[in-house]
């Protein structure tokens, strides 16, 4: 998933893409296989086709709402420093927070509250500084803390108050988007702790065949990742220095990846000595599996029993080790 019309804030960092998700995690923002994420905040909702399918496969909104920060000062001349520092210490502030895919609300009411300060602080000021602080605002409802609702009541205001400005003109485009984007978080939404992890029949990168019921009585890590995904890459050596100590004791890697280049993605995986199965269909964010779970950020991961079962999200490092030395000593 990756972001709404028109400049909408984006983020990156070491974590997720969303997501886990910011400045470095831009994963490079200069991918070309993800294309320009200046160019996106640019687009105007005229090019709705072209933006959907961002929007379908947003990366996080620590992504998007970073990507605003630096693009401020170049969408509007009477934009102001001022309101542009203070979003990116907000987006810092939430990018220091965001560890999962979503974040509840209560967690981010400090955020929220300065985000209400500085829009009642430039309040007569510059239209579209404030079109953006309260666009910001809607993007953490529905990026972050996963509520659309909310999100889209935003955007309206916007409309009903600011519509002359680049926000307002865009509203109802934006709104559908979100819509739309609703659609995809239901999957996500389904794939909690205690569930089954749905069952897929695909083929590997080496052409063999790959679902999640060939490892039975397995404790299973999916991973959702990129090669071009910074957090993802960074990792990876506790992945690797997980399944290398606790392979023989039943313990499984399946890679879902997000990469465009076949060739690439295998030279990454000898340079890196990776020895798991790769899933790999060449479409980017339009991954068959992705779309299929709801993925919206990269790296996701799911840390199933030997049931089949989702027995943690997003772990990383020592609590990765410790979830797994947990499962695999529980009795078969």
């Amino acid at each position: 998933m990756r972001s709404l019309p028109n400049q909408l804030p984006a983020a990156n960092s070491r974590r997720p893409f969303r997501f886990r998700r910011l400045w470095e995690i831009r994963c490079s923002s200069a991918s070309s296989e993800l294309g320009s994420p200046g160019l996106w905040l640019r687009e105007s909702v005229r090019h709705q086709s072209q933006l959907l399918g961002i929007m379908k496969h947003r990366m996080s909104f620590l992504f998007l709402s970073l990507l605003l920060v630096p693009s401020l000062t170049t969408m509007a001349a009477a934009q102001t420093i001022d309101v542009n520092t203070q979003l990116k210490n907000v987006a810092d502030k939430i990018r220091a927070k965001t560890v999962a895919w979503k974040m509840p609300e209560a967690k981010l009411v400090p955020e929220l509250e300065e985000l209400d300060a500085i829009y009642l602080q430039h309040k007569g000021e510059n239209p579209e500084d404030l079109a953006n602080v309260l666009r910001f605002k809607a993007t953490v409802y529905w990026s972050v803390v996963d509520n659309s609702e909310k999100g889209i009541a935003v955007i309206r205001q916007i409309k009903k108050d600011y519509p002359n400005t680049t926000v307002g003109r865009d509203a109802d485009g934006i709104i559908s988007l979100i819509q739309q984007h609703e659609e995809i978080r239901k999957n996500r939404r389904a794939l909690i702790n205690g569930a089954k992890f749905p069952d897929f029949s695909e083929k590997d990168l080496l052409g063999n065949p790959l679902s999640v019921s060939k490892y039975e009585d397995k404790v299973v890590l999916i991973e959702f990742w990129a090669t071009w995904c910074g957090p993802c890459v960074a990792e990876l050596p506790n992945i690797i220095k997980a399944y290398n100590k606790h392979h023989s004791n039943g313990f499984e890697v399946i890679g879902i990846s997000l990469d465009q280049d076949e060739q690439k993605l295998k030279s990454f995986l000898k340079a890196k000595e990776i020895p798991w199965v790769q899933y790999f269909d060449g479409k980017g964010w339009q991954n068959k599996l992705a779309a299929k779970y709801g993925i919206d950020s990269v790296p996701a991961t799911f840390l199933l029993d030997r049931q089949g079962k989702i027995i943690g999200q997003d772990l990383r490092g020592e609590a990765l080790e410790e979830a797994l030395t947990k499962a695999l000593t529980n009795t078969r």
